[in-house]
C-alpha cells in the first residue's frame, strides 16, 4: 500500500490547493447557515473524492491492472489523462485577468448564502469529483493506485489517504471556523481574497506539473 500512496501523492497536492473549492468553502462559513453548510460541503466533498476514486481503481483492478507488469491500456489512459491536464493548464494561463484587472468571482457562487444543507452536500461533490480538473485527477490517482497494487484492502485504504490529503485545503479553513468560530471571518476572508486573485497561476503550474508526471509515467511503463 505504501507505493500506492506514495504514487497518488502528488496527485492528491493538486487537488489540495484547488483554489475555487476553498472559496465556496469560505463563503459557506460566513454565511447565516455556516456551521449546517460548512459540515455538509466537506461532507459533499469527501464521499465524492473517495467514491470516484475507489470505483475507478476497482475497475481498473478488474480490467486486469494491479499486476507486476501494467497493462497497456493503463499507461495509454495515463498519457490521455496527463495530455488533457497539460491542455486544461493552457486555458487555465489563458483566462487569467489581465494587469490590473481583477480576478471575477463565479457567478453561481453568489447563491451560496440561500444555500441548505443538501446543496451544500451537492455542491461538495460536483466541486470534489465533477468539477473538469479535479475529475481528471481522482480518475488519475485511481488508476495509479490500481497498478501499484492489486488488493482491495490495499487499494481503499491507499484512497482513504489520498482523500484525507486531497481534502486538506477545505479541511484546515473548516477546522479553522470550528475552533474560532465567528472570530475566522477575517482570517478566512484574506484566504478567499488570496485564491480568487492567484488562482489561474496557481492552477496552471499544478496542472503542468502534473499532467507531465502523468505523461511520463505512462510513457515509462512502455
Amino acid at each position: 500500500m505504501g507505493e500506492a500512496i506514495g504514487q497518488s501523492l502528488p496527485i492528491a497536492v493538486g487537488v489540495l490547493v484547488s483554489p475555487m473549492p476553498i472559496v465556496a468553502l469560505v463563503l459557506m462559513l460566513v454565511s447565516q447557515r455556516a456551521a449546517s453548510n460548512g459540515t455538509g460541503f466537506v461532507a459533499g466533498w469527501l464521499v465524492g473524492i473517495f467514491v470516484l476514486g475507489s470505483g475507478v481503481a476497482l475497475l481498473a483492478d478488474g480490467a486486469g491492472s494491479g499486476g507486476e507488469d501494467p497493462p497497456v491500456w493503463a499507461a495509454v489512459l495515463k498519457i490521455v489523462l496527463g495530455a488533457l491536464l497539460l491542455l486544461l493548464a493552457v486555458r487555465s494561463w489563458r483566462g487569467r485577468p489581465g494587469a490590473g484587472e481583477t480576478a471575477p468571482v463565479p457567478k453561481w457562487m453568489a447563491a451560496l448564502d440561500e444555500f441548505n444543507v443538501f446543496k451544500a452536500f451537492g455542491t461538495g461533490v460536483l466541486l470534489g469529483a465533477v468539477n473538469p480538473k479535479n475529475l481528471l485527477l481522482v480518475v488519475s490517482a485511481g488508476t495509479t493506485i490500481a497498478t501499484a497494487t492489486s488488493e482491495t484492502g490495499q487499494q481503499l485504504g491507499a484512497m482513504a489517504v489520498f482523500t484525507f490529503i486531497a481534502s486538506l485545503g477545505v479541511l484546515v479553513p473548516f477546522g479553522i471556523y470550528l475552533v474560532t468560530g465567528e472570530r475566522a471571518a477575517t482570517l478566512l476572508e484574506g484566504i478567499k481574497a488570496w485564491m480568487i486573485a492567484n488562482n489561474a497561476v496557481i492552477m496552471t503550474i499544478l496542472l503542468v506539473v502534473l499532467g507531465v508526471k502523468m505523461v511520463g509515467d505512462g510513457m515509462g511503463s512502455f
